[in-house]
């Protein structure tokens, strides 16, 4: 390691975990040279800082899986889009709830977007009657509904999140 020791004394501990309490630099560097091993500072924010004696090598690679494991655990959200005309067909419609409570159950928000096109943006309202529809198939899921309904462009949206327990 080529960082080196500033202090002056540091609170030991050997490679065994047996505390040494606190001596000079110069003599844990020693000890260390001794069993073949590294000084490494544990605590350096300390006064003393907190040094033990170990294979810095093996230690590096226990931190580096550590943080690998931690990160592996670690679930990013992700916001999921569903988009559907409002014209759409029973089955299709099902599919749809399905996915969402799939998604949900995930831990994922859902956008549901209900796109318009051309002259179908003069029936908005069968859009919001649709986005309405899921809201009702939906309140007995674990779930929070975000936003309500709106228009946003061409398209009516509807935001959806899993509920904290």
């Amino acid at each position: 390691m080529n960082e080196r020791i500033r202090a002056r004394e540091v609170r030991l501990i050997d490679q065994n975990g047996e505390n040494h309490g606190i001596i000079e630099t110069s003599k844990a560097l020693k000890m260390a040279y001794d069993a073949d091993l590294d000084l490494v500072l544990i605590s350096p924010n300390q006064e003393p800082p907190v040094a033990k004696i170990l294979n810095y090598g093996k230690y590096k690679y226990e931190q580096e899986k550590k943080a690998k494991e931690a990160k592996k655990k670690q679930h990013t959200v992700e916001v999921k889009e569903i988009k559907i005309r409002y014209k759409i067909d029973t089955h299709d419609y099902q599919v749809r709830i399905k996915s969402i409570q799939k998604f949900i159950s995930q831990g994922n928000k859902v956008k549901i977007v209900i796109m318009l096109r051309g002259r179908e943006m003069q029936h908005s309202n069968l859009a919001f009657d649709l986005a309405s529809r899921f809201m009702e198939d939906l309140k007995d899921s674990p779930l929070v509904f975000e936003k309500k309904p709106q228009l946003e462009g061409r398209n009516v949206t509807l935001y959806l999140a899993p509920q904290n327990n």
